[in-house]
C-alpha cells in the first residue's frame, strides 16, 4: 500500500485531494436515478472536481459544528476500540489506487495488517439510531468499499461512538468484509466519472484557447 503521510485536515492533504474522487465522495458518483440518469449531487461533484482541476486549489473543506465535535472525539473513539477489541491502530495519510489515477482514501485507522477502521462520533440520536438499526448506515458503505479499494484491506469496521450513555452502549462496531464484484462496479463508475470529468475539462480548456484565438 503506498499512502502519502499527511494529516488529516492539513493544507497538504488537501492539495493531494485536489481533483480527484475520493473514497468520501464515492456515493455521489454512484448517485443515479431510477432511470438512470445522474442526480444532482453527482453533477455537483462532477463540476466541483472541475473546478479543482482548473484552478489548482482544493475546494474548502468545510466542517459543521457536530462534524467538529465528532472529529474532536475520533481519538477517544478509535482508543475505545483498541481497549474492546485487544488491537493497536494507525493513522493514515491520503492513499491512492494502485491502478486508478485521480482516486484515492484517507481511511480513519489502519487495524493490523488486514484492516481498516471508520469511526463515526455522531450527535447522540445518531448513535442511539444506529444501535436501533443494527446496519451500518447505508451512505457509508461505498466509502467503505472505497477504502478497501484504494489499500487493497480485507475489511473495514464501521464504529459509532459516544461518550454519555452507559458504559456498554457507548461503543458500535459493525465489520463489512471486501467484496471483490462490486468494488469492481463501483471502481468502473468512479474510471467513468472521472472520464466524465477529463472531458469537462477539456471542452472548456478548448473553448478557452478557441476564443483567444
Amino acid at each position: 500500500m503506498n499512502s502519502l503521510d499527511l494529516v488529516q485536515g492539513s493544507g497538504p492533504w488537501l492539495d493531494a485531494r485536489a481533483g480527484k474522487v475520493t473514497a468520501s465522495r464515492v456515493a455521489d458518483v454512484l448517485a443515479v436515478k431510477k432511470d438512470g440518469k445522474p442526480t444532482a449531487e453527482r453533477e455537483r461533484y462532477l463540476m466541483e472536481l472541475v473546478g479543482e482541476r482548473l484552478t489548482g486549489f482544493a475546494t474548502s473543506h468545510y466542517l459543521t459544528g457536530p462534524m467538529l465535535d465528532g472529529q474532536e472525539r475520533e481519538p477517544q473513539a478509535a482508543a475505545a476500540y483498541e481497549l474492546l477489541h485487544d488491537v493497536d491502530t494507525v493513522q493514515v495519510g491520503f492513499v491512492p489506487h494502485p491502478r486508478i489515477a485521480m482516486f484515492g482514501a484517507s481511511p480513519d485507522r489502519l487495524v493490523g495488517d488486514a484492516g481498516l477502521l471508520e469511526i463515526k462520533a455522531p450527535t447522540l440520536r445518531t448513535h442511539l439510531d444506529t444501535l436501533l438499526c443494527g446496519q451500518i448506515p447505508e451512505q457509508y458503505l461505498a466509502q467503505m468499499r472505497a477504502q478497501m479499494a484504494c489499500t487493497g484491506r480485507a475489511w473495514c469496521d464501521f464504529a459509532s461512538w459516544h461518550p454519555h450513555p452507559p458504559a456498554h452502549l457507548r461503543m458500535w462496531v459493525k465489520r463489512l468484509h471486501r467484496d471483490d464484484a462490486q468494488i469492481a462496479k463501483d471502481e468502473a463508475a468512479v474510471v467513468a466519472f472521472l472520464a466524465e470529468v477529463d472531458a469537462r475539462v477539456a471542452r472548456l480548456l478548448s473553448a478557452d484557447q478557441a476564443e483567444a484565438a
